[in-house]
């Protein structure tokens, strides 16, 4: 088959179903490496979907996944398998108690529907808050909670979805005599506004460390524990998204250990699996026994998959053994220094933010007007692309092009800088041109 004839039939026979594709067949990738079908390497600054904090292709994943796959791959989920009570085991151990129960499932919207549901039911209460530029997933109840995207055409989303601002330090209105963000107004603020909206029937604040497809927003150090006093002044539980951030993807193993706060459940997905869907939600046992006395049930096809606990456990095997938490701080110090640079020199670089191997690149039209420069975002990808580099931009209304940086945690310092040397080539070209 040709790449007329497959480019044809994708567009004849595929759902799409979000931004375009990106313009090249992929054939197989290694690696912080993907190559397409002229084998032409492409460095991964994504890990996938945000996933692959191993690179591609791990051995050791790659061993797991081939046992596994030959002697207990899947079973009936009321069925449980040795993988599973280990990996329950190996998370209960690496989190703060009393995060000691688990359940494995496939996806993070998975996951997190199923923090909603336990949220709700434990509780007794319906209303979900989230932050207003949140992606927490596409089924019902994560879909609820998201409001970067997705959100029109769809009717009426679940009753009891509210929102609180988003700290956005670079375009915050809210701001102290001396211009700097003033997150604790605004966050009080929010809960003002939050309060007037609310019937009383609060039940989980659902929030991500760092807000990726909401243009890399990190929380700011302190904001965790403030808001976990705020739900609890409310009666309602704090539910932390780990999606991205998780295995050591922010220079520690889960994001919210640099402030200390420990939430009433955490989901973890993407990098749990090292790019295979795998995913998790954990909570004490005090929830876990009241939801089970009254009846919770989230019975899915691949809940307890052995396969996927296995995979889990060799992504955990690995992140721990090597270090890569610590190697995640210390290469991101790298990456933002680089970043850094490209800010006093480009214009049109306005701002940087993000933590470890996770960081993001917002474009301007210039630094004094902060005015979004969308089709300088969409330039500077396809520039990339064209020089062997895979970056993801995101563009939301009101926001600048957002270039988020995720790389494997196994990237090597001469691929992280050669890749940021080449995001800076795309950025010039793109002015130029």
């Amino acid at each position: 088959m040709g790449a007329d004839t497959f480019w044809q039939d994708a567009e004849q026979h595929l759902i799409r179903y979000g931004g375009g594709f990106t313009p090249r067949i992929i054939a197989r990738a290694a690696g912080c490496y993907v190559y397409d079908e002229q084998d032409r390497a492409i460095l991964d600054f994504t890990s996938g979907q945000m996933s692959a904090v191993l690179g591609h292709s791990h051995p050791e994943v790659v061993r797991t996944v081939t046992e596994s796959i030959s002697t207990l791959d899947h079973l009936y989920s009321g069925m449980l398998s040795r993988p599973v009570v280990e990996l329950a085991r190996r998370l209960a151990a690496s989190l703060p108690e009393p995060l000691s129960r688990m359940q494995l499932l496939s996806t993070g919207g998975e996951a997190n529907e199923a923090a909603i549901k336990m949220a709700k039911l434990s509780t007794g209460r319906y209303e979900v808050v989230a932050l207003d530029r949140s992606w927490h997933g596409m089924t019902t109840g994560a879909a609820g909670a998201t409001f970067s995207a997705g959100r029109h055409g769809y009717g009426p989303p679940p009753v009891g979805n509210l929102t609180l601002p988003a700290p956005d330090a670079y375009r915050s209105p809210f701001r102290r005599p001396d211009g700097s963000h003033d997150w604790e107004t605004e966050m009080d603020y929010g809960f003002a506004t939050l309060d007037r909206q609310s019937t009383g029937s609060l039940a989980a604040c659902l929030v991500e460390p760092i807000l990726s497809s909401g243009g890399i927003l990190e929380l700011p150090e302190g904001y965790l524990a403030r808001l976990q006093d705020r739900c609890r002044e409310r009666g309602m539980l704090l539910v932390v998204d780990e999606a991205q951030t998780g295995l050591g993807r922010t220079g520690t193993m889960y994001a919210i250990e640099r402030d200390g706060v420990v939430p009433d459940i955490i989901t973890l997905s993407k990098t749990l699996g090292g790019g295979l869907p795998v995913a998790v939600v954990v909570t004490s046992p005090e929830i876990e026994e009241r939801c089970h006395e009254r009846g919770h049930l989230f019975f899915t096809t691949h809940s307890s998959d052995p396969l996927a606990a296995a995979v889990a456990l060799t992504v955990l095997d690995v992140v721990e053994r090597d270090g890569l938490a610590h190697r995640a701080k210390v290469l991101g110090k790298e990456l933002g220094d680089r970043l850094l640079d490209l800010r006093e020199r480009y214009e049109v670089v306005g701002d940087v933010r993000g933590r470890g191997l996770l960081q993001g690149v917002e474009l301007v039209t210039d630094k004094e007007s902060r005015t979004p420069a969308d089709e300088l975002g969409r330039a500077v990808t396809a520039a990339a692309l064209e020089l062997g580099l895979h970056i993801n931009i995101v563009q939301l209304p009101g926001l600048g092009g957002v270039i988020r940086m995720a790389p494997p945690l196994t990237i090597s310092e001469a691929e992280l800088h050669e890749g940021v040397d080449r995001l800076e080539q795309a950025i010039a070209g793109a002015v130029a041109g």
